[in-house]
C-alpha cells in the first residue's frame, strides 16, 4: 500500500528589521481578530481569509517572504471584507504617525468606490 501525504514546507517571514521568524497562522489571525473587533465580521470569514493567504504563500513556492508582502495580501483581502477593519489593520501595519496617513487611506477607499 502506498500513502500520499501533503507536505507543507515552513515559510520564513523576513520582518522590517531583517530578523526572521516562522510564519504563524495564529499570529496573523490574532491581528485580524483585533482589527475586526466589534465589527460585523464572523470568525469563519477571518479563518477563510487566513486560509487563502496561507495557501497563496505556499503556492509561490518561496520559502522566505517579507512581512510587507504578507501585509499587502492581508490589506487587499481585508479591504473588501470590512473597511473599518482595513483602516485599523493599515494603521498598525503601516505604522501611521499622524492624521494625514489616515486621511490618505480613507481617500484611497473613496477613490476605489468611485471607480466602481
Amino acid at each position: 500500500t502506498t500513502y500520499e501525504r501533503l507536505e507543507i514546507l515552513p515559510i520564513v517571514v523576513i520582518k522590517k528589521d531583517k530578523t526572521r521568524e516562522l510564519f504563524s497562522r495564529e499570529k496573523l489571525l490574532a491581528g485580524l481578530t483585533h482589527a475586526c473587533e466589534k465589527r460585523p465580521v464572523e470568525t469563519s470569514m477571518l479563518d477563510s481569509l487566513v486560509d487563502r493567504i496561507e495557501s497563496d504563500l505556499q503556492n509561490t513556492l518561496k520559502r522566505e517572504v517579507s512581512s510587507k508582502e504578507i501585509g499587502e495580501k492581508v490589506m487587499n483581502r481585508l479591504k473588501g471584507l470590512d473597511e473599518v477593519a482595513y483602516v485599523r489593520f493599515a494603521s498598525v501595519y503601516k505604522d501611521f504617525k499622524d492624521i494625514n496617513a489616515f486621511r490618505a487611506v480613507l481617500e484611497s477607499i473613496d477613490n476605489t468606490k468611485n471607480l466602481l
